[in-house]
């Protein structure tokens, strides 16, 4: 099958386009390289499977393809605070762009949107149907807001146009090829363990996040893109062992044997306080459930970041 990865050269895409070419796929990674790295997807480009077109998606693109990834845009808040209008472009524009190439290849349509459109819920665990707690204006919006209108946008091609459409709403993912600046919690974690330096906890640590393996996301990304039950449908792909920040902070120096302490912060704005997925809709359609426990994936990730950062 001929399948286009969008922001295929960073921390997840990369992933998928490597689990995609290893089942046999003729793979077409696209990427600005804003926050993606080409040292991810290096591997992949001696692979007569594998292309890389290093373009922006608020560009137009003429490809041919089956399927279609949509993973372009920064995601971490570091990212998306630095690069706003890139990641509002990217979200909006370039979701226009390749729902278009899936119109006109009459392709099916994935995309990677975000649990960040609960923005900060007022309910957990979060559900497909739960509207969201967002701040259009705010520091975040950037993101929460070009995440809903690239959900909107999606939906509405597929009342129009009749897409084949599926999204996922992509939860704290975790793993090998995370940058060691990314600016999300396990990266800056294991940073600060590694180096012996404080651990940087935010507020004071009692918000949860729910931590899924790469692995188990890439599977969930992949059965999105192969289930017939998904065509239409939202789901969530996350790990709903919820566990607070402290708790992740104590694993992570337990792993990494650190002597280091904790230096609390101020909160940012708009964090939310709570992140837990409810999969039901993913165990009863794409038949999906997370396997690696946290301390498993973590152990994995650390051992990535230690030749990384040594």
């Amino acid at each position: 099958m001929k399948i286009v990865v969008a922001g295929g050269a960073g921390f997840i895409g990369s992933h998928l386009c490597e689990r995609l070419i290893n089942l046999g796929h003729q793979v077409t990674c696209i990427d600005n390289l804003i926050t993606g790295l080409e040292k991810n997807i290096s591997h992949l480009s001696s692979s007569n499977k594998f292309t890389f077109l290093k373009k922006d998606i608020a560009e137009k693109i003429d490809l041919k393809t089956e399927l279609i990834y949509h993973l372009a845009s920064p995601a971490s808040p570091a990212d998306y605070i630095k690069y706003p209008l890139q990641t509002m472009m990217a979200n909006s524009l370039g979701t226009k762009n390749l729902l278009e190439i899936a119109k006109t290849n009459k392709a099916r349509f994935v995309l990677a949107s975000t649990s960040e459109i609960y923005g900060d819920p007022k309910i957990s665990p979060q559900s497909e149907s739960y509207w969201g707690n967002v701040n259009p204006i705010g520091l975040r919006s950037c993101y929460d807001e070009s995440k809903r209108f690239s959900e909107a946008l999606t939906s509405l091609y597929k009342r129009q146009y009749y897409i084949d459409v599926v999204i996922i709403r992509v939860f704290n993912t975790y793993g090998p090829r995370m940058r060691v600046n990314d600016g999300r919690v396990i990266p800056n974690f294991v940073f600060q363990a590694m180096k012996n330096q404080p651990l940087t906890v935010y507020g004071d640590g009692n918000q949860t996040r729910s931590f899924c393996y790469i692995d188990d996301m890439i599977d969930g990304l992949i059965a999105a893109g192969e289930s017939d039950k998904a065509s239409g449908e939202v789901i969530n792909l996350g790990n709903p062992n919820e566990m607070t920040i402290l708790e992740t902070a104590k694993t992570i120096k337990k792993i990494c044997a650190a002597g280091s302490k904790l230096k609390f912060c101020p909160r940012p704005e708009d964090d939310p306080m709570q992140r837990q997925p409810d999969i039901t809709k993913a165990n009863k359609i794409l038949g999906w459930y997370p396997k690696i426990n946290f301390e498993k994936g973590l152990e994995k990730t650390v051992s990535w970041f230690f030749k990384e950062i040594v």
